[in-house]
């Protein structure tokens, strides 16, 4: 039978980037058809909303970029090739649906509308006949493990945390092997440049508190360094709320958003560290900021496209301003406060910002310049590295007073900086760097 007319199961590589613990690719091996790869640069991805920035700037762009190539040699050693198109993927995965004679495609379930709308698009676009099987892939905890309907997901985080953590379990990491039915295909596709995408080449400050590169092989040797050469998990818990360095917090989140790292993996290293160094409130800790991640998501599921709306999930109405000046001021580091200009330059040349620095900026433009928060998420969603719609949108909604938070706070940012920065030190080093 020629190599074209096997059956074949294609892979579909969204925000699951990596081979280890992929619950697609696990599935794939299952059917023990020969296997093929995809992966799609959505040309969507890189327009300009309604807000006016590019949904993908380009620190995620390149960050992307490093993460596909990295899933490519990955794959490639277990003999699978990886098809990568700068194309709309209703328009590619017919053709290769048609090319391969692929009978199933297996992806990870997205549910949020931009996503829904693409793979309903697909679907129409290919054989009834071809399965298309989708896997919830990105949780800590899996929705058929938490004892919960969707509709009944708390409206309160530690609600959520307590259930979860009294009725749940972690179900442990997918074994994937290498592949013994290969296809032999000449793969002439290529990773878009950053240039290819429509960026201009840039390099980020030397002190960038996020130095790192995409891709599971970078986000493993994070891991191993973070938690057993230097120990910095035992310490997380005094250190998570720091803004100057590389080791102040995990910094996974950009490897968790792509998907190039699962919570499973992170979870089961850390039980790992407690049982070969020691447990404390630390090691707990990355666990709690992890389930907060899931518990995002599964307000998502439950709220669906009121995350997006102005008045949020909780339908509150707010005199939202949209004030070109304010929201360039806070873009550009031009406020009343240096500790948000701070972290607005940091953002700017980066692409990062700690998790401290984005509660006070998303306080002061929702709270101070009483600006449309959607604007704000518009504004992170082009410029954060480990952008996450569900974590995105569902933390602006907390902190502006239409989400998650009971108590509807506001931040004094001044009063942050002097705890936070009371030597002035990050904001020195973000307005005055040369002082550095």
């Amino acid at each position: 039978m020629p190599e074209t007319q096997k059956q074949t199961t294609l892979v579909w590589f969204r925000n699951d980037l990596r081979v280890e613990d992929n619950l697609s690719l696990h599935n794939a091996q299952i059917q023990e058809h020969p296997i093929i790869a995809l992966y799609c640069f959505d040309p969507r991805h890189f327009q300009t909303t309604a807000y006016g920035f590019q949904k993908t700037g380009p620190f995620r762009a390149q960050f992307l970029i490093e993460s596909v190539l990295d899933l490519k040699d990955n794959l490639k050693a277990m003999g699978i090739e990886l098809l990568v198109y700068n194309a709309l993927p209703e328009v590619c995965i017919p053709k290769v649906v048609s090319a391969y004679n692929v009978t199933s495609i297996q992806l990870q379930n997205e549910w949020t509308v931009e996503e829904t709308i693409v793979s309903k698009a697909v679907k129409n676009a290919i054989p009834k006949t071809v399965a298309f099987q989708e896997h919830y892939d990105q949780f800590l905890y899996h929705p058929k493990d938490i004892d919960l309907s969707f509709s009944k997901i708390p409206q309160v985080f530690t609600l959520f945390r307590k259930h979860v953590e009294k009725y749940a379990k972690i179900r442990p990491v997918v074994n994937i092997h290498n592949v013994t039915n290969t296809l032999t295909i000449t793969n002439t596709t290529t990773v878009p440049t950053l240039e290819s995408l429509g960026f201009l080449p840039f390099n980020k400050p030397p002190h960038s508190a996020f130095p790192f590169k995409g891709g599971t092989t970078e986000a493993l040797e994070r891991l191993e360094s973070y938690f057993f050469k230097t120990k910095q998990l035992g310490v997380y818990k005094k250190t998570r709320n720091g803004l100057i360095g590389t080791d102040f917090s995990s910094k996974f989140s950009p490897w968790l958003a792509n998907g190039s790292l699962s919570a499973r993996t992170i979870y089961w290293q850390i039980k790992a560290f407690e049982k070969t160094h020691y447990k404390n409130q630390s090691t707990y800790w990355l666990l709690f900021e992890l389930i907060w991640r899931d518990y995002f998501k599964y307000v998502s599921l439950k709220h669906g496209n009121a995350i997006f709306k102005q008045q949020g999930i909780l339908g509150k109405a707010y005199d939202w301003r949209n004030d070109t000046k304010s929201i360039n001021a806070w873009i550009n580091g031009n406020t009343k406060s240096s500790f948000v200009n701070a972290n607005m330059m940091e953002l700017k040349t980066t692409g990062w910002m700690s998790n401290r620095g984005r509660q006070n900026v998303a306080s002061y433009f929702s709270k101070d310049l009483l600006l449309d928060w959607r604007i704000g998420a518009a504004y992170f969603e082009a410029l954060l590295i480990d952008y996450d719609v569900h974590s995105n949108y569902g933390n602006w909604m907390y902190v502006s007073g239409v989400g998650n938070d009971p108590r509807d706070r506001k931040f004094n940012v001044n009063l942050q900086a002097q705890r936070y920065d009371a030597q002035g030190k990050f904001q020195k080093l973000w307005l005055q760097p040369s002082l550095f």
